[in-house]
């Protein structure tokens, strides 16, 4: 078991820093978050909820400040 895990280490240490690091990963992630949100916003669109989010935020806001 402590060779498995020990080879285990060194496996993973050497992508981390070696050549088969994983590099341009942070650009994939990136771009999975700009399609996840343009769906929400699509999403959103589509179902109308645009006009019952900015209406409840404009009620959020004035109560916060008095003016509701």
């Amino acid at each position: 078991m402590e060779q498995a895990l020990a080879t285990w280490a060194r496996t993973v240490s050497a992508r981390v820093r070696g050549r088969d690091r994983d590099a341009g990963a942070g650009f994939v992630e990136y771009a999975g978050l700009m399609i996840l949100i343009a769906g929400i916003f699509t999403l959103i669109d589509g179902l109308g909820l645009d006009g019952q989010i900015s209406g409840a935020i404009g009620d959020a806001v004035a109560d916060v400040v008095g003016g509701g």
